[in-house]
């Protein structure tokens, strides 16, 4: 996968960049390339390259590695370590052959998890309740940037027209960057990312792509290698990514990673009560959900642009302008799913699928999604000081 010539990058370094594919076909003579991925302290994702000597045939096989977790805000100088444990593996889309990416959670020297390591807890409830099955399927909402982090074809220090007849567009002025999105939907296909669909979003240069379903912790692996493969291929490009809640201010919808959730009673004959239970519940934690579904939340959820109160949880059939939507289709059937609209785009589905667990399930013992590891960042971010994106 090579920039376009449409590329705003610099036009030199894509004339290197021809250069390339040369070498992209040379034989590697038996020795795999293993990208690793992982989460950094400012919710974003970071990677390193390491050789191994044949193509591992389970995540088993794959070597611990470590990084200098005080160049990520992850740990102190003086203590700077952070080891990486390799959780899942996929198929690499641009080295092609047995090269692969894996995705890792972040521990300590002490066998702890790193303060930014939510998967951990998320993991251990999921595994205490297996048994209800529970099914997600999240909505992932982007925003395309040029160089200068202006929406990608905008008017230069200006707006285009109203919202309107952008959603589901098609046609020059109505949709940008849809190489960039064809290219993604079909790294995450050759990278086995369960990704479901893809549509331009409301506003101009806003796209959403879907990733579901998938049971379990499996779900926020697959869709935090999909966030890495959209930044590797936006690169190329020379476009920007941003999942901020509320890119621009004013009259503009924001983004949102909108969640697909069920269980195994709740697909099933009379599943509705069970729906119904879980609202009880998600109402009873609302404020503690809404402080971990996303930086800068607020500004996206002001009861207008298709969201709710960011203050108050409600639910209700059909509505797009309540926190949690049941669809009409579920509500006659009597069975199925509910959607949680609450997460903002830069929410971290660990976190958000963890929460909805716990709180439907409750609490485990050894975990708390909602608490793991806060006083550790707090502690560690008076030590490190974090980069917001």
């Amino acid at each position: 996968m090579l920039a376009n010539k449409n590329s705003q990058a610099d036009p030199v370094y894509l004339s290197n960049t021809a250069n390339l594919e040369k070498y992209l076909k040379l034989p590697q003579r038996g020795s795999v390339i293993a990208e690793y991925v992982w989460i950094d302290a400012s919710n974003g994702v970071r990677s390193k390259c390491k050789t191994l000597p044949k193509k591992p045939e389970s995540v088993s096989e794959l070597p611990e590695w470590n990084f200098d977790g005080s160049s990520t805000g992850q740990a102190p100088g003086d203590n700077s370590d952070v080891f990486l444990r390799p959780v899942s593996m996929y198929p690499d889309p641009f080295r092609l052959g047995d090269n692969i990416l894996v995705m890792c959670e972040t521990y300590m020297s002490d066998g702890k998890p790193n303060a930014y390591n939510f998967r951990h807890d998320a993991a251990v409830v999921m595994e205490k309740h297996a048994k209800h099955e529970f099914w997600f399927g999240l909505e992932q909402e982007y925003t395309l940037l040029d160089t200068t982090g202006w929406p990608y074809g905008w008017p230069k220090n200006g707006f285009p027209a109203p919202q309107g007849p952008y959603y589901c567009g098609v046609g020059a002025g109505k949709v940008f960057c849809r190489d960039i999105v064809e290219a993604h939907y079909k790294a995450c296909m050759y990278a086995n990312i369960n990704i479901s669909g893809t549509n331009a979003e409301v506003m101009p240069a806003q796209w959403e792509y879907q990733v579901g379903p998938c049971e379990g912790i499996t779900l926020g692996d697959q869709l935090w290698m999909s966030r890495f493969l959209l930044h590797r291929v936006a690169e190329e490009f020379g476009a920007k990514i941003t999942f901020n809640p509320k890119p621009i201010p004013g009259d503009w919808n924001g983004a949102g990673l909108h969640t697909n959730v069920s269980t195994k009673e709740m697909r099933e004959k009379g599943g509705m009560k069970h729906i119904e239970k879980a609202m009880e519940s998600l109402a009873g934690r609302h404020k503690e959900h809404m402080k971990v579904y996303g930086e800068g939340n607020e500004a996206r959820m002001t009861g207008a642009h298709e969201t709710a109160s960011y203050d108050k949880f409600t639910w209700g059939i059909a509505n797009r302008g309540s926190s949690v939507r049941v669809n009409r289709d579920v509500a006659e059937k009597g069975f199925g799913y509910f959607e949680d609209r609450r997460p903002a785009s830069n929410a971290d589905p660990y976190q958000i699928t963890g929460m909805i667990v716990e709180t439907i399930c409750g609490k485990v013992e050894g975990a708390d999604v909602f608490s793991s590891s806060q006083q550790q960042q707090q502690e560690l971010e008076m030590v490190v000081p974090v980069a917001k994106p």
